[in-house]
């Protein structure tokens, strides 16, 4: 069944055109994808570092230098076999497997306030192109009858902040602020518009899991993926991370702006289509409701001194 999304949860989320989810069918260059080792991590040089710019729309911020110093962040998304190992370990249950609190939500009629998720996928009947999903999780990405079987090199989805926050907390690491995380995407490089420079397709190469097509409706998956795909599957950057740009959004730990209303997440994902949003670029940023979850939002985890692999 599709229930309508709650409002107190975000109109945004129908509206929409930069996200993640949809089918995780197996891709056909999935030969390209790289074995990984849950935990690695890659060394983020103490330094000064130049980021923000070009600006491309209003939320974005100049360029300016930060100062970090030093750190490891994971070399890709935590990845489906790493959560399910955490929440195996603790018994965890994320938000989207929770039932809401009605006290939480006073002006929803409680007989809406199910255990869900948001899904991407085109409404016939609507036009939405994000349902609320009642049963969807990370275990159930495309809601109930769907699994994770086969997909434990996926980048784990449906998660929420505090969802993150306890996977790194049990990791014993923490979740990257936004300058860390700009400063890990752009790989040492800076004044560029993707995070490998000016140019999309460099050498016609594809750098990243983005969408191709007609959006919402067509994803060609010209770069190798119709869809969700596993991680490292294209180019790490020069610091040696994958899938900064691409595939799903990443949760940081910096809030939106000063009312600190709303979380950030950063990166784009395989939704992101170069005629519509492309905010598959290392400056672009987007707000998250804290307490919410989507079949886009991933994370990685940083710790705080240079880190090689766990």
């Amino acid at each position: 069944m599709i229930s309508r999304l709650p409002p107190v949860l975000g109109l945004a989320w129908m509206l929409a055109g930069c996200g993640a989810g949809g089918s995780s069918a197996p891709a056909p260059h999935a030969e390209a994808c790289r074995p990984v080792t849950p935990g690695e991590r890659v060394a983020i040089p103490a330094g000064d570092y130049l980021i923000g710019g070009p600006v491309r729309n209003p939320e974005e911020r100049p360029e300016r230098t930060v100062t970090t110093a030093g750190f490891g962040i994971d070399a890709h998304e935590v990845t489906n076999a790493q959560f399910a190992a955490f929440v195996e370990a603790t018994g965890y249950l994320t938000i989207a497997e929770r039932q809401p609190d009605p006290a939480d939500y006073p002006d929803i009629d409680p007989a809406l306030l199910e255990p869900g998720s948001a899904v991407f996928g085109v409404d016939a009947g609507t036009g939405y192109w994000w349902r609320f999903v009642p049963g969807a999780s990370w275990r159930h990405p495309e809601g109930p009858g769907s699994d994770i079987e086969g997909r434990a090199g996926y980048p784990v989805v449906h998660v929420a902040y505090a969802d993150a926050r306890a996977y790194a907390d049990w990791a014993g690491a923490d979740l990257p602020d936004e300058d860390e995380w700009e400063i890990a995407a752009r790989g040492g490089g800076h004044g560029t518009d993707y995070a490998w420079g000016e140019e999309f397709r460099p050498g016609g190469d594809w750098r990243a899991n983005t969408w191709q097509g007609v959006f919402p409706v067509i994803d060609r998956g010209d770069d190798g993926f119709a869809g969700l795909s596993p991680v490292a599957c294209y180019d790490a950057n020069p610091f040696g991370a994958f899938d900064m740009i691409g595939n799903v959004w990443e949760w940081t730990a910096s809030p939106f702006d000063a009312s600190g209303a709303a979380g950030t997440i950063r990166g784009g994902s395989y939704l992101c289509a170069s005629d519509f949003c492309a905010r598959f670029r290392p400056a672009a940023r987007q707000p998250q409701e804290w307490d919410f979850s989507a079949s886009h939002i991933g994370f990685r985890t940083v710790v705080r001194e240079p880190a090689g692999t766990d």
